[in-house]
């Protein structure tokens, strides 16, 4: 087998379509199809199985997987150790919907410009979604809502975030989970460890959450609230990068729920050129954003 028929092998795998994974990949779905069809005779087994317009993993497929990953990924890591260690090839970072909004597009432009050879690809999902990806292998590090303990990761704390609620306008102020009893809450789905930390907060003064309406995203989820429909819980500073903001009342939870911790997370014995060097650029961040604070008071 080779490494360019592992990629095609991975993509489809992820993507569940031929089609998705040639778009994935700028190459024509009937190259793909040759390509895989080649290496099940060559291996003499099944790779997909097709169900309901999809393709999911044969039980070979599944293991073949498995070791493609991390073939692929040893791969890049040699590639970049016979040229200097300097970052090449694919980098897939994984990322919550509030970090990828307001704290990566500063860190993505510069790890581009510092970085052109990388091949830097970024997916937006809940934090368990992006824990089941960094176990698999299917990204190369991953911010979630932290610390995590896990055996198989490590990481290293990006940035702290205030949580709050946020009601309608002239909603009375909101002390605890009982002044917002029984009314529907907007949220994503139950990967989101916002969600598990809202489901808490309600459980801790034994208060019953109203239903869980499921939206996919945060303006969504500000409009909604907006309309008198219920309330949400957000970052403060996800609420700040919404037109709308001032559209709502804001309430600030208290005690263990006040704040989150992001968390960039990565598997452990996997980390290579590309991460090494996003850390890098990450904590030099961090460090600059220190001293300006420092030097304002």
């Amino acid at each position: 087998m080779e490494f360019s028929q592992l990629r095609i092998f991975q993509a489809v795998a992820e993507e569940g379509s031929i089609t998705r994974a040639a778009d994935r990949l700028h190459r024509v779905p009937s190259n793909l199809s040759t390509r895989l069809k080649q290496m099940e005779e060559q291996l003499g087994v099944e790779l997909f199985v097709r169900e309901r317009q999809r393709l999911q993993l044969s039980p070979a497929g599944k293991v073949l997987l498995d070791y493609s990953t991390r073939l692929l990924a040893l791969h890049d890591e040699a590639h970049g150790a016979v040229q200097g260690g300097q970052p090449a090839g694919d980098f897939v970072l994984g990322s919550m919907y509030s970090t990828a909004a307001v704290h990566l597009p500063k860190l993505l432009a510069r790890y581009h410009k510092a970085y052109p050879m990388v091949n830097l690809q970024v997916q937006s999902a809940p934090s368990g979604e992006l824990l089941e990806g960094l176990i698999t292998g299917r990204l190369d590090a991953a911010f979630v809502d932290g610390p995590i303990t896990i055996a198989s990761l490590d990481g290293v704390a990006l940035c702290e975030e205030r949580l709050v609620l946020i009601c309608e306008a002239d909603h009375p102020p909101v002390q605890g989970p009982q002044d917002v009893a029984g009314r529907s809450v907007f949220t994503f789905r139950r990967s989101c460890a916002y969600r598990t930390r809202l489901e808490t907060w309600f459980s801790h003064e034994r208060v019953a959450m109203g239903r869980a309406i499921e939206i996919e995203s945060y303006q969504g989820m500000l409009a909604c609230v907006i309309a008198g429909s219920g309330v949400a819980l957000m970052s403060e500073s996800m609420l700040e990068s919404l037109p709308g903001k001032d559209s709502v009342s804001v309430h600030p939870l208290k005690g263990p729920f006040a704040t989150a911790t992001t968390w960039l997370m990565w598997r452990k014995g996997m980390l290579g050129a590309n991460l090494n060097a996003w850390i890098d650029l990450q904590q030099a961040g961090k460090t600059a954003v220190l001293q300006d604070t420092r030097a304002i008071a």
